[in-house]
């Protein structure tokens, strides 16, 4: 049962409320991962907390935090636990996609439910199309004005403990966009709507514990009330792609930080090489070298997930060509040096350990694998493409969700 929400009022109050939550979930993280056991209790706690009502404007009663707050929230419960910080993150690209495209009533209504701790998760990517943008999943028209819902979609972080499913279709019934392109809506439905079924099927390396499996609908009614436009959100200048983008970095640079976090507790326990002369391993030249250059990699991807933030809150404020795609290409960099940083911190945690950190029951292969895992969401070789797009020939990103 949902335990009553906090509602939080400001930026202050929702980085408390992240410390403190971290601070928590990082206690019995690696038990989670080791025992692929679902967070049951933390997503209850986490919902409890007032956190997922953080983005809800002022207007609708919430604290409407900056993405600068948003994604500091982001990036301390990922140094706890990879795995558990990212349930959350579509809840609030759903939330960003109902301010950008939802009418009042359906924002009043799904604003009040994160408001009171309601969760919303995904059911965007499907397996069999040729790319992650590829749809067979179809809204068709039914006589009465709703519709009527048919498909399958894979990845959808969180929907097992989801009250709402937000489900990426094609609308069957419309005329394709200028561009040859299917009209696309999201709908948005509850988790015991009939003909919903979720299969807890997700068996990753990394990331084991952000039931990320396999939702099935067939012919689920939907009220037209549910229904948000899609394809529009990227007619004209929008920060939806880099809002989504840049919670995707705070993820990888929160891995990051709590590799180098265990990396450190276990250079301390380490016996140092013979040859070093040291009476610690800590005190090892070549060991004190490479902790050093990982701390300046870890903290360059923190510096840049900041400007990245800040890029976005300031193309909020005036949303132009220029200021949107200023705030891509910010988070494009951003996203890049954390997917470095994470993989590299992960890996080298053992190099500062040494072999008695590779120890199974310690797991610490759980930060590599979240981070490795994680990091294949959106392909880096492409944000490095664009970023010199732009710095070359001012070629601005294009307008998806994956910028």
């Amino acid at each position: 049962m949902l335990r009553s929400a906090v509602v939080l009022r400001s930026d202050a109050e929702a980085v408390e409320a992240a410390g403190s939550l971290a601070a928590r979930f990082a206690a019995g993280a690696g038990d989670r991962d080791a025992e692929r056991r679902l967070p049951a209790a933390e997503v209850e706690e986490l919902s409890a907390s007032g956190l997922l009502g953080i983005t809800v404007p002022a207007r609708f009663g919430g604290a409407g935090v900056s993405v600068a707050t948003l994604t500091e929230v982001f990036r301390l419960l990922a140094t706890a636990d990879g795995s558990l910080a990212q349930i959350p993150h579509s809840h609030f690209v759903f939330l960003d996609a109902l301010r950008h495209q939802g009418d009042t009533d359906q924002q009043r209504f799904y604003f009040a439910e994160a408001l009171a701790g309601r969760r919303f998760a995904n059911a965007q990517t499907e397996r069999g199309g040729r790319t992650i943008a590829d749809d067979a999943t179809t809204l068709r028209r039914r006589p009465d004005g709703g519709y009527l819902l048919n498909g399958e979609k894979f990845y959808c972080t969180g929907a097992l403990f989801a009250h709402w499913l937000v489900v990426r279709a094609v609308l069957a019934d419309t005329a394709a966009r200028p561009d040859g392109s299917s009209v696309k809506a999201l709908a948005y439905l509850p988790l015991d709507a009939a003909g919903v079924r979720v299969a807890d099927d997700w068996d990753g390396m990394g990331q084991r514990t952000t039931a990320s499996g396999t939702v099935r609908l067939d012919g689920v009614a939907v009220d037209a009330g549910q229904v948000v436009p899609f394809s529009s959100i990227f007619d004209g200048p929008t920060t939806y792609g880099a809002r989504a983008q840049v919670l995707h970095a705070a993820l990888d640079t929160g891995i990051a930080r709590g590799a180098l976090g265990a990396a450190v507790a276990q250079a301390a326990k380490a016996r140092p090489w013979f040859e070093s002369g040291a009476s610690r391993a800590a005190d090892d030249p070549l060991l004190v070298q490479q902790a050093g250059e990982l701390e300046i990699e870890v903290r360059a991807a923190e510096a840049l997930l900041r400007e990245a933030a800040a890029a976005i809150d300031a193309a909020e404020l005036d949303p132009t060509d220029d200021s949107t795609a200023a705030a891509s290409v910010a988070t494009a960099v951003a996203k890049v040096a954390g997917a470095r940083a994470a993989v590299r911190a992960a890996s080298e945690l053992f190099e500062l350990g040494g072999t008695r950190a590779a120890a199974g029951a310690l797991n610490l292969s759980r930060h590599w694998r979240d981070g490795r895992t994680h990091t294949l969401h959106d392909p880096s070789r492409w944000k490095v493409q664009h970023i010199g797009r732009w710095l070359l020939s001012g070629t601005p990103p294009p307008r998806h969700g994956q910028l």
